[in-house]
């Protein structure tokens, strides 16, 4: 396992809901990160207290992430140390109350 690798797994175990994404929560440098972001708040999830990851700041994490996930893009979504997809993802599951509910699991 390489260092990004480890680091990765680090932040997705020890964050209950992390966000790998292209930008922040406040300025999302990507259409799908900003949509992430979005579905997130519908949630009820509070930007303040949501752990994102700027994958745009460290190719290593970047690259690493999607091998640690086997999923190509960014964003990506991590409840509670596990995957849950990408934005278009995380759209459907949230058309259906499955985000949701995933969500409030966590707590």
């Amino acid at each position: 396992m390489t260092d990004s690798q480890q680091r990765i797994a680090e932040l997705v175990k020890s964050n209950e809901v992390l966000l790998f994404m292209k930008g922040s929560p406040s300025f999302p440098q990507c259409g799908f990160s900003g949509r992430a972001v979005q579905v997130l708040q519908a949630c009820g999830v509070d930007l303040k207290t949501l752990k994102t990851v700027n994958v745009l700041e460290d190719e290593g994490i970047r690259n690493g992430i999607k091998e640690y996930s086997n999923w190509p893009t960014i964003p990506q979504l991590y409840i509670k140390g596990e995957f849950i997809g990408g934005s278009d993802i995380m759209m459907e599951m949230y058309d259906k109350g499955e985000l949701q509910q995933a969500l409030a699991a966590k707590v």
